[in-house]
């Protein structure tokens, strides 16, 4: 079904209305015809540009504690064009935007942050598509932060800086669901400074504003009138809510115990209130579910954002509505989003839904997610969307070379790492040997794990059989350290089936860490079985499965890596050995690199109770200071704040509850580590 252009400029009133076709020039004079177009242009210039129409959240990719967090190529361009050929113009983006900065006070926003958005934004422009950069750092540190309208226009200013001369299909987002202590009144004073300190730089872009109490469509009527017309008015709609999050674990009491609850209410088919909700505000709303569970209820819900709409004359956008995958019942889901939908169209109001993949996503309940194979026919069609034709997906051998890492993790596979108290980089730029970027792992307790989840699984039976080899570059500062190299396959259903390993160990009589690039050629066969932990340890018992690998690791199996950095670069399955090194400097000592460029120092190295910790920042960093003991566990944090320029003296007491032993301070400075030992006497 082709939709009108919802939000179309002519649909409201736009002074371009009737100008079209024929003009007759006996009844508009020349010269007034030419000030009627130049009032034509201007006000064009302010309205809203926006003519999408539906689109999805695409969640869980910027939505990181740090740039450096991000996978990037865990959605592609591919991803876009699939989106669009649904029928979808419109993608909105979730980003954890505070959190892609240096931190307070200056909320410096980070390069690689705009490296990463810059390419989503060109392949929105290039696919026509709107692109909403929503700032979705939405938590009690942006809802309650006594900062916040500091920090929003820091942030703002320099999106809109660098953003100001990019094409209209993208819009900026203020901030998604403003809650907490913070009421629409206090939230409209702050989001107009907002509104503001983007117009100083940016005339030309859509706003999308909204209310507090997580964008309720309950809040719009309270917010003042801005002046600026070039914006769009958001909320989000989840109600029933005990039907739309039945399952839930976030909601406060959690409702992962309701299961089942039908829509429309249909007294037959209600379940009886999980014992966990009973005094609760959620069985309350189970009992009056037969007055809330309701199509006419839901409708007068959706009115309430159409009467602001109607009588601001403004245009609203419903940025988030859905209903979680897991206890619902499908053919309700599908019923709820098909009502839903076709109303907001009724009104004229713009959607997209939460979400793309994941709990209220697109795809069927508990598969691999994959486009051509996993959607939601039913749901993709009461969303007014056409899908593919689905196939059905079988696993094929592998039968050609392909990557596991260069610059990015590669496509097809999800970053799935645990630091163990450590630090992972997948984007350090510690002189990489080949491209941009190479892998920084520092500092892991044990069995902490550098991890890639191929999704799906692969069938390596036909590269191990014809003798193919991981291949990689490795440097290592810390002779005599060790860590394993491990395929994992994939868990079946049969009872006696374990997630089951295939290992080898990586010391120095593979490479030598002697901070050079090594490279490392590892044919398949050279691994061995290496059992399983599956809630418990089994031994190797001959059943590895090469023809299902669920993942790849780097583990610091042996010991922990407290005080230990490795870097990997290049990492591919191959057969033939052509990986070269080009990066031959030295890079022997990370505490000697880091600390001499930084002026690290740490006095006395025998520490009784005090300690003083030294350093100069020759630009905006964030800055950590921790404790460690040799296992990797941190015991306290001394530092954790984004700073300035300048130098920076610490003084460390030392807690009475810390015995005495060795241990080690590390000081990370924007992601680069400086491990000291130290003995605490």
């Amino acid at each position: 079904m082709k939709m009108n252009n919802i939000l179309n400029i002519t649909n409201y009133n736009s002074p371009f209305r009737g100008l079209g076709g024929r003009t007759n020039t006996n009844l508009v004079p020349l010269r007034g015809l030419g000030v009627i177009l130049i009032f034509c242009f201007l006000s064009f210039q302010l309205q809203a540009q926006v003519t999408f129409n539906r689109g999805v959240n695409l969640t869980g990719w910027f939505q990181t504690s740090s740039t450096n967090q991000i996978q990037f190529t865990k959605y592609t361009k591919k991803d876009f064009q699939n989106i669009k050929s649904l029928g979808c113009d419109a993608i909105r983006l979730p980003i954890n935007l505070f959190y892609m900065t240096n931190g307070s006070p200056d909320y410096t926003v980070d390069p690689l942050f705009f490296d990463f958005l810059d390419e989503a934004v060109n392949w929105a422009e290039e696919l026509q598509m709107y692109l909403i950069i929503d700032n979705h750092t939405s938590d009690d540190l942006a809802s309650k932060n006594a900062n916040l309208e500091t920090t929003l226009t820091k942030v703002w200013v320099q999106m809109a800086e660098h953003y100001k001369n990019r094409s209209n299909y993208i819009l900026y987002e203020i901030l998604n669901e403003p809650n907490g202590t913070l009421t629409t009144a206090a939230w409209a004073k702050i989001q107009q400074s907002a509104i503001t300190a983007i117009r100083t730089i940016d005339t030309k872009h859509t706003i999308v504003v909204g209310g507090a109490g997580y964008n309720s469509y309950t809040e719009l009527a309270s917010l003042p009138v801005y002046t600026d017309a070039n914006l769009i008015y958001t909320f989000h709609f989840y109600d029933p809510f005990v039907f739309t999050h039945q399952g839930a674990t976030w909601p406060s009491p959690s409702m992962a115990s309701l299961a089942n609850v039908p829509f429309p209410y249909n007294a037959t088919f209600m379940p009886t209130t999980p014992t966990n909700l009973v005094g609760t505000w959620v069985g309350s709303a189970l009992t009056n579910y037969k007055n809330e569970g309701t199509l006419t209820k839901v409708k007068s819900l959706i009115d309430i954002a159409v009467a602001f709409k109607t009588s601001r004359n403004v245009k609203v956008y419903c940025g988030e509505f859905g209903v979680y995958i897991p206890n619902s019942p499908d053919t309700d889901r599908t019923y709820w989003y098909s009502e839903v939908r076709k109303y907001l169209e009724t009104k004229g109001i713009p959607w997209t839904i939460w979400d793309y993949q994941g709990g209220f996503g697109l795809f069927t309940k508990g598969s691999g997610e994959l486009f051509d194979y996993n959607l939601n026919i039913p749901l993709v069609n009461a969303l007014g969307l056409s899908a593919p034709a689905q196939q059905i997906y079988t696993l094929k051998a592998d039968s050609v070379s392909f990557p596991v890492y260069t610059d990015f993790v590669a496509e097809k596979m999800l970053e799935s790492s645990n630091a163990s108290g450590g630090t992972i980089n997948f984007y350090s730029t510690a002189k990489p040997n080949n491209g941009k970027y190479c892998i920084a792992w520092s500092g892991s307790g044990q069995y902490g794990t550098v991890g890639f989840d191929f999704s799906p699984d692969k069938d390596l039976s036909r590269l191990k059989n014809q003798n193919y080899a991981l291949s990689f570059l490795v440097r290592g500062n810390s002779p005599g350290a060790k860590f394993d190299l491990r395929f994992t396959d994939t868990k079946t259903a049969v009872a006696t089936d374990h997630p089951w390993r295939m290992n080898f160990t990586m010391d120095e009589t593979t490479a030598k860490w002697d901070g050079k690039w090594h490279k490392v050629y590892l044919p398949l066969s050279r691994f061995t079985e290496g059992g399983s932990w599956d809630n418990a340890w089994f031994n190797p018992a001959g059943l590895f499965d090469w023809k299902a690998i669920n993942r790849f690791d780097i583990v610091a199996e042996q010991a922990s890596m407290a005080g230990k950095t490795f870097w990997f670069d290049n990492i591919q399955l191959v057969n033939q050995d052509t990986a070269q090194v080009f990066e031959t400097s030295t890079f022997t000592d990370v505490k000697q690199i880091y600390s001499d460029a930084n002026n690290v120092r740490i006095f006395p190295y025998l520490i009784h109770n005090q300690a003083t910790i030294s350093y100069t920042l020759t630009a905006n960093e964030h800055v950590d200071i921790s404790l460690y003991n040799l296992s990797g566990q941190k015991i306290e944090t001394i530092v954790n704040s984004g700073q300035s320029a300048g130098n920076f003296s610490h003084q460390w007491t030392r807690d009475a509850r810390i015995k005495q032993g060795i241990y080690i301070i590390r000081v990370t400075i924007s992601n680069e580590f400086t491990p000291f030992k130290i003995i605490l006497l």
